[in-house]
């Protein structure tokens, strides 16, 4: 027997409301992992006439302690050898199925444990051990002092969870990356294709970096500025870092000054004077200084942010935000870590990794049920 590298990937979903229907059950599993990409044969039927639907579904879930021989395998699925190791080889590097070495390139594969949920065990030990130790190898990056905004709303919708984790190994000198690109590869920042992403000093690489060192959350412009790619594909790669559950969207409370001061403009062209101070906010929440000094300013159409910005000195971060919502204001938004230490961003991810694999095994659970419910 041999070990093998460990590498998965966690793609968080609900759980499957078809709780009785095997397939269905197996598909979400399979989807759960990341194990098919679907397109093509492989997502005709929903899922079910893959080469990973079928073998587990026709072999290993039928048999759990059983081991199959790969030539036969290949046999019964109608498979290439190639393509058949292929998809051995995710299993295997999973965790869910191990395999023997009995000679002149003979296997034999089994479900680890014996049994699903056993298996679901082994991935859930090996992905919250390596996925903490990598996370830790960021530590000398991390140079970002986790000052708080003055008014921290966080992130209220968080993207569904697409992490993926990976034995440290080194990187091949032919690959271009370092150990901080493969990591990243690794994890899924780089997608599901990092290509020229993997090489040092990738767009991806130095956007990440600056996140490491930066405490204001960052805005696409920002982003798109700091490493010289248009907006839309600077967003794309701050949306994927989201994804991993490393890198959170949060209100720019920063810029909040800026924001009322756009929405005064907006709306004293708009409508003027009299809606500003009844409809506005502006005798709800400003004193007669305050709105003294603002109103003249439009007036005179020599208005600037830090004008806003003085003129809210002692208003409460909670009544500037409401000032904003009255005016029918926007907060920008940026991305930043998600927390204000390296310790914090990594019980973050892995409390939303237990979550998902939480879920999975409640899925493996359900297929052991229905396995019971309709016997082969």
């Amino acid at each position: 027997m041999r070990f093998s590298m460990f590498r998965a990937r966690v793609v968080e979903a609900p759980l499957p409301t078809a709780r009785r229907d095997l397939d269905s059950l197996v598909t979400w599993f399979i989807d759960a992992f990341a194990l098919v990409r679907r397109s093509g044969p492989a997502s005709a039927d929903g899922g079910r006439a893959s080469p990973v639907h079928r073998l587990l579904r026709e072999h290993v879930l039928v048999d759990p302690q059983g081991a199959w021989d790969a030539g036969q395998l290949a046999d019964d699925l109608g498979l290439a050898p190639a393509s058949l190791n292929h998809h051995l080889t995710r299993l295997v590097e999973t965790g869910l199925l191990g395999h023997t070495d009995e000679g002149k390139g003979w296997r034999r594969y089994y479900l680890q444990g014996g049994n699903l949920r056993a298996a679901v065990e082994r991935v859930r030990i090996n992905a919250r051990l390596v996925t903490g130790q990598r996370l830790q190898a960021l530590a000398p990056a991390w140079t970002r002092s986790g000052a708080p905004l003055d008014l921290d709303l966080g992130e209220e919708d968080p993207l569904p969870l697409s992490l993926g984790m990976a034995d440290l190994r080194p990187p091949t000198a032919e690959s271009g990356a370092d150990a901080m690109t493969l990591w990243m590869a690794d994890s899924g920042l780089l997608g599901d294709r990092p290509g020229a992403e993997l090489k040092q000093s990738s767009a991806s690489h130095r956007l990440f970096l600056l996140l490491l060192e930066r405490n204001a959350p960052l805005s696409t412009d920002e982003a798109a500025e700091a490493v010289d790619v248009p907006a839309a594909r600077a967003g794309r790669i701050l949306e994927r870092f989201r994804a991993t559950g490393m890198v959170e969207r949060v209100p720019r409370t920063d810029r909040l000054a800026t924001s009322l001061w756009s929405a005064m403009i907006t709306q004293h062209e708009r409508r003027g004077t009299d809606w500003l101070l009844l409809k506005g906010g502006f005798q709800r929440l400003l004193n007669e200084t305050q709105q003294s000094t603002l109103l003249k300013g439009l007036e005179k159409g020599a208005l600037r942010p830090e004008d806003v910005a003085k003129a809210m000195d002692g208003l409460s971060a909670q009544d500037q935000m409401l000032l904003l919502n009255l005016l029918g204001g926007r907060l920008a938004m940026g991305h930043r870590m998600a927390g204000s230490t390296l310790e914090q961003v990594e019980r973050r991810v892995l409390e939303r990794l237990e979550r998902s694999l939480r879920r999975i095994d409640r899925v493996a659970e359900l297929i052991d049920e229905a396995l019971a419910d309709n016997p082969a």
